[in-house]
């Protein structure tokens, strides 16, 4: 934690207060958020704060791979606020950060986190070609939800993103993407937004509880018992995900160097 706040980085594990940063952190694995930490959307259920940026560092890429080489990272995850400000969405800074990590820390495997750059293929294309070993972009949660949890996001864009993504990157890139339980959604809205992710070529899914951060952000509808995430988890198998993680305390990169492999073996 000093060494990523004395070199002036965030992280998701600690913007999103996510309660798995001692287990990650230990197993050599860390979500770095890029391009500062106000998101140019408001999520309804989302820690990070919103307004309107100023961040702008083009060292910002080489100071995270340089982090992710001193903390011997085995899997780096990188993510970033949503910047529909910019030019190219962010898609530059995803680009730098990928080409960093490959020349300072070439064992470390590379997790990008993307917006959904408003569904232009051309930021898209651009990060892809630089192969990730994952592409993920999480829905978050069911399509009924959205005007509500995800304003200024649309579910089958999102699943179009990912869908690009997948052909792009072809066997060379493995495509991922979470929901959370909680917001009022029912179990069937659940599985046919599985259903929707496998048919968009989805090959990883996470699924966990939403836990409110504020009292200014969306209450809880309800706590998703232990056995009912085992049973999504054994539905979404049964769709074919080749790797699924579905827990009250599991987050996108939750596990996410064991996802990969657990994905690549498949």
């Amino acid at each position: 934690r000093g060494m990523i706040e004395g070199e002036g980085l965030h992280t998701v594990c600690q913007e999103a207060a996510c309660p798995n940063i001692g287990e990650c952190w230990e197993r050599g694995t860390a979500t770095f958020m890029m391009l500062g930490d106000t998101c140019t959307r408001r999520c309804g259920f989302c820690n990070v704060k919103t307004g309107k940026p100023t961040h702008n560092d083009p060292l910002e890429p080489l100071r995270v791979a340089q982090s992710v080489r001193k903390m011997g990272l085995r899997h780096a995850v990188i993510t970033s606020v949503d910047r529909d400000d910019l030019p190219d969405l962010g898609a530059t800074a995803f680009v730098g950060v990928i080409r960093s990590i490959r020349k300072l820390a070439p064992g470390c495997k590379v997790e990008v986190l993307t917006p959904d750059f408003r569904g232009e293929e051309m930021p898209l294309a651009r990060v892809i070609a630089e192969r990730p070993d994952v592409f993920n972009h999480n829905v978050e949660t069911v399509p009924r939800l959205y005007p509500m949890a995800r304003r200024g996001s649309k579910f089958l864009r999102s699943c179009r993103v990912l869908q690009n993504a997948k052909e792009m990157g072809g066997d060379g890139v493995v495509t991922k993407s979470g929901l959370m339980t909680g917001l009022g959604e029912t179990k069937q809205e659940l599985l046919e937004a599985f259903r929707l992710l496998r048919e968009h070529g989805v090959q990883v899914l996470t699924v966990g509880q939403y836990l409110r951060p504020t009292r200014d952000h969306l209450p809880v509808v309800r706590y998703w018992h232990p056995d009912e995430f085992a049973e999504l988890e054994r539905e979404a198998y049964a769709m074919g995900f080749e790797s699924v993680a579905a827990g009250p305390l599991v987050r996108s990169s939750y596990h996410a160097e064991q996802t990969l492999a657990q994905a690549a073996s498949s």
